[in-house]
């Protein structure tokens, strides 16, 4: 019994979030995600240095490199899912969105974005993990807010484009 191609290419579509809000956020977040994978790696030397006891279990079991990578594929694959997902399912109505939006881009930039770029600059930052957390939150929240700002920017020349005299 032969799998059904044109199913299966079907749902791979959902593999990638739309070319949305979604997008945008994914690769935010998982660039803070990549640089705190990246930075772990560059800086441990020994498991016991790593300040995660899940992380370090991960360390100790498979040794830093495979125990690592283990840990941020299993511990982010529900935020990819979610982040997916919802760019495929979830399209609130304008009012509700103009809600919702910020309250989601805040609760992702502090607790992923800051999270992880506070654990990422730890090794190299000696200060306050909250100034930390706050710092990648600012960052998040800024090339967040460009992004957005962006997408405005384009409609607008694209409509002012159509709209000119040839």
């Amino acid at each position: 019994m032969k799998p059904n191609r044109s199913r299966i290419r079907n749902l791979r579509k959902y593999l990638v979030p739309k070319n949305n809000i979604w997008l945008t956020r994914a690769v935010l977040l998982f660039g803070f995600i990549l640089l705190d994978y990246l930075v772990t790696l560059i800086f441990i030397n020994n498991p016991m240095e790593e300040g995660n006891i899940l992380v370090r279990t991960f360390m100790e079991n498979y040794g830093i490199f495979v125990g690592l990578t283990l840990f941020d594929i299993i511990i982010n694959i529900p935020i990819y899912l979610i982040i997916t997902f919802n760019s495929h399912f979830a399209a609130l109505p304008p009012k509700l969105s103009k809600i919702a939006e910020p309250i989601i881009e805040v609760f992702l930039a502090w607790f992923v974005a800051g999270y992880h770029y506070s654990g990422a600059t730890s090794w190299f930052w000696n200060s306050p993990n909250m100034i930390r957390q706050f710092t990648g939150f600012s960052i998040y929240i800024t090339f967040a807010l460009i992004a957005s700002q962006a997408s405005n920017i384009e409609r607008i020349l694209v409509l002012k484009q159509k709209n000119s005299p040839q």
